[in-house]
């Protein structure tokens, strides 16, 4: 390590040119927490009751408890690197441009299609006042849609605001979005039945490999999914050193309290005869399919509750599309920063709003919009985006380490050599318990980025080579996976169609096969990793004079 540290890394550190440093440790913190308080809380109690019957509350632990990990190994990046985007920008520093061109689109993907998601929630909530904006099916009609796209108009005219101003805005949502559940966890424990938890079955009627597979089709995973939204604001966060490791690691603890209260409150309200077929039969219940809590608060008395609820739908989904849109258009000015998409996504205007990527952002959100027309449908999608985007920080972090242990860790992960590798498994089996069908949709998507961003810096005579020694390991990670998947025993089907996954590798011994094959590639990345000289090179072009980044006043 000696030789690798002759020169000082704290001499050269990534600046964000244009963007503003206007943003606390509250509004970190709600940054974060307005994500992670959207949609999936109105949601994931029913389907996760559903999937896994009185289980659903251990599934909210066991993710909360993956979460926490992941969060802190962004934390010490968020805090290493303060950049805006980091997700997309922590693996092009580590390993080069190859893999910061992978995790970036990845990054940016998970990102835009989660507003469409949250419009969806507000469109299905809203049905019980509209009816013809969802089919009998629960899909968008052409109403809907039209409606959806509306309400992405609204979410990017807020986001023209300056930061200062978004920042108000999103504190005030972010205040009712937390104080709503909580509401409705006190008022529903009033109406609490203990003989519902261990009915129908037990504890666990559909056994452990439904739980697993409840964590990303249910929407369990979906719903913590947003604690790094603070470490994509990193560029505009005042002393990010401090507060961008707090505002993550205060947001998912808030979180993961809540989501587990929500579903020990929504298990015990449910009546005798909302039970009567079993678990199973609940995901057909019409009335809950409309809107889980607003109904069910109807069905036992609770009638104000069931307005207020309907009333927090077009609110919480809101505030958390609002804000994904924002990071949306931070992670393409980061990745345009990487000189991986065409340098107009990183122009900012006076207020300091990347305005060119947030029209990006918003174009192709409404792409997502016709092929998965309904909240459901979208889940898995943006849940194996998203995990396979988290894969990137527990590499960087190994990597990092090793390659500029000397440079500046306002927060350093307690155990980073053993937690590291424990994280990239765990993003890895979550991916994996997405299935089949779910990640050949992925990997469409992103042989369809791939193409474009090659099409994107042919053009850039300024691109950073193509760095495939220190990324040699990622075709093999991406097609490993999807070959593990195919022969797995998890498909990922929501209808009857037939499974595409050959479920040939037994259970217990697939998950094996994951870690095993996660930790391959994890110590293969290690041992490839850029050398320390380009990592501060590939750091050092992204560093501006202190004029361009000094705080505004």
């Amino acid at each position: 390590m000696a030789s690798e540290s002759s020169v000082p890394s704290s001499v050269t550190r990534p600046a964000d040119v244009g963007l503003k440093r206007e943003i606390g440790l509250i509004g970190g913190t709600w940054a974060s927490e307005t994500s992670l308080i959207g949609s999936g809380w109105l949601f994931g109690s029913f389907y996760a009751a559903a999937a896994v019957g009185t289980a659903a509350f251990v599934g909210w632990i066991i993710a909360g408890i993956v979460v926490i990990i992941l969060a802190l190994v962004h934390a010490e990046l968020g805090a290493m690197y303060p950049v805006s985007g980091g997700t997309a920008r922590f693996p092009h520093f580590a390993f080069g441009s190859v893999a910061g061109i992978s995790f970036g689109f990845f990054s940016w993907l998970q990102a835009v299609v989660v507003a469409p998601v949250e419009c969806y929630a507000v469109l299905t909530y809203g049905s019980y006042y509209w009816p013809s904006l969802l089919d009998k099916n629960g899909n968008a009609t052409g109403l809907g849609f039209l409606w959806t796209v509306i309400l992405m108009v609204i979410f990017t005219a807020l986001n023209f605001f300056a930061m200062r101003l978004f920042n108000r805005i999103n504190a005030g949502i972010t205040w009712w979005k937390i104080a709503i559940p909580v509401l409705a966890i006190i008022f529903l424990f009033t109406q609490f039945h203990a003989s519902n938890f261990g009915s129908h079955g037990g504890f666990m009627p559909y056994g452990i490999k439904a739980l697993f597979g409840a964590l990303p089709s249910a929407g369990i995973i979906f719903a913590y999914l947003g604690f790094e939204q603070a470490d994509q604001l990193a560029g505009e966060i005042k002393n990010p050193q401090k507060n961008l490791p707090r505002a993550i690691i205060f947001a998912v603890l808030i979180a993961v309290v809540i989501y587990c209260l929500l579903q020990i409150v929504f298990i015990g309200a449910l009546r005798p005869n909302d039970l009567a077929h079993g678990w199973a039969a609940l995901a057909n219940n019409q009335g809950l399919l409309s809107g889980p809590l607003a109904f069910l608060a109807g069905a036992v008395g609770l009638g104000w509750l069931a307005t207020v609820l309907r009333i927090d739908a077009f609110i919480s989904p809101g505030g958390t599309g609002l804000i994904y849109l924002t990071s949306t258009s931070r992670i393409g000015y980061g990745v345009a920063r990487n000189r991986y998409f065409p340098q107009i996504f990183a122009k900012v205007d006076s207020r300091g709003v990347p305005w060119v990527s947030l029209i990006l952002a918003f174009v192709f959100g409404l792409v997502f919009l016709l092929p998965f027309p309904s909240w459901h449908s979208l889940i898995a999608l943006v849940t194996s985006a998203s995990v396979l985007m988290y894969a990137g920080a527990p590499l960087s972090l190994g990597a990092l380490r090793r390659q500029v242990p000397d440079a500046p860790r306002p927060y350093r992960l307690p155990g980073a050599a053993a937690l590291a590798p424990i994280a990239f498994i765990i993003a890895n089996l979550i991916i994996y318990w997405s299935g089949f069908t779910v990640l050949w949709k992925l990997g469409v998507c992103i042989v369809a980025g791939y193409i474009l961003i090659g099409i994107s810096m042919a053009f850039d005579k300024d691109r950073p080579p193509l760095d495939w020694k220190a990324a040699q390991w990622l075709p093999v990670y991406l097609i490993g996976m999807g070959i593990i998947s195919w022969q797995g025993q998890y498909t990922g089907e929501t209808s009857n169609a037939p499974p595409l996954a050959t479920m040939r590798i037994p259970f217990w011994w697939d998950m094996a096969i994951v870690a095993v094959f996660s930790l391959i590639i994890y110590y293969w990345a290690m041992a490839v990793r850029a050398p320390r000289e380009e990592v501060l090179e590939l750091v050092g072009r992204q560093s501006a004079p202190a004029e361009e980044t000094a705080p505004a006043a």
